[in-house]
This record gives C-alpha cells, sequence and structure tokens, in this order.
C-alpha cells in the first residue's frame, strides 16, 4: 500500500505518523521479546545464567562502588550543605562566591586545603627551573 503524502492534510499527516510510531513501538517491544526468549533458551540449555555470562550485569555484581570523597568546603549560611570540590559547583557554592569578601579559602572546612590548580603546580615549575638555569650560567 503506497501512500502519497503530498496529498494528506496536515491533520491526516499527524495522524499518520502517530500510527507509525506506535506501530514502530510495538514492533520493538516484540522484537526485544523474541530476542529475550532466544537468550534464555540458550542460557537454559548450556546450563548457565546471565550472571555466568555477563558477571558484572545484574545480580550481586551489578552494584558499582563509589569512592567517597571527604566534604571539602561547607556553606556558612548552612553547615548541613558542603561539597567535596569535585563535579560540578553546588548553587550554594557559587552564591557564596559572589558575596562581597568572601573567597574559596573562607569556604574550606577546618583540616582541608586547598589545592593549587595543575596549570599553577606546572607553571611554576617551569619558573624554578628558569631561574635554576640562569643561577648555573
Amino acid at each position: 500500500m503506497t501512500v502519497k503524502l503530498e496529498t494528506l492534510s496536515p491533520a491526516e499527516l499527524k495522524t499518520l505518523i502517530a500510527n507509525a510510531q506506535s506501530q514502530m513501538q510495538a514492533a520493538h517491544i516484540s522484537h526485544v521479546k523474541t530476542v529475550r526468549e532466544k537468550i534464555e533458551r540458550l542460557l537454559k540449555s548450556s546450563s548457565l545464567t546471565l550472571t555466568d555470562v555477563y558477571p558484572t550485569r545484574g545480580g550481586k555484581g551489578a552494584k558499582r562502588s563509589k569512592s567517597v570523597v571527604a566534604p571539602k568546603y561547607r556553606n556558612p549560611a548552612d553547615a548541613t550543605q558542603t561539597w567535596s570540590g569535585r563535579g560540578k559547583r553546588p548553587l550554594w557554592f557559587v552564591q557564596a562566591l559572589k558575596t562581597r569578601g568572601s573567597t574559596i579559602e573562607n569556604l574550606l572546612i577546618d583540616g582541608a586545603s586547598k589545592a593549587a590548580p595543575a596549570k599553577a603546580v606546572k607553571r611554576n615549575a617551569k619558573k624554578v627551573a628558569k631561574v635554576a638555569a640562569k643561577k648555573a650560567v
């Protein structure tokens, strides 16, 4: 069955698109179901489980352990809000830096140290090397 799209009205085109999308979704679900059944039959005939084949997927081995990082910064307005210094800056951190006289060092938790950015460390190392080279000459 061939449909001439040029002859259809916008409402008819919308209906056709909606019907095609629902048909595509049903076909996808059916395809997934048949593939899943084939996999289950194959695993059963081989006396294996999905965790035998994919040990990191599903089951007990699926949980990824995330390393916990100690908080480095604390919100001066709400002490329960902290940030480790990794990832996107939280809104309270950005707002606190916008206040007059506030610096990153002011937001540090006692005992936490502000590590120098990698670029600054490299730049300082180059300066030290230049000074040492000039003194050696």
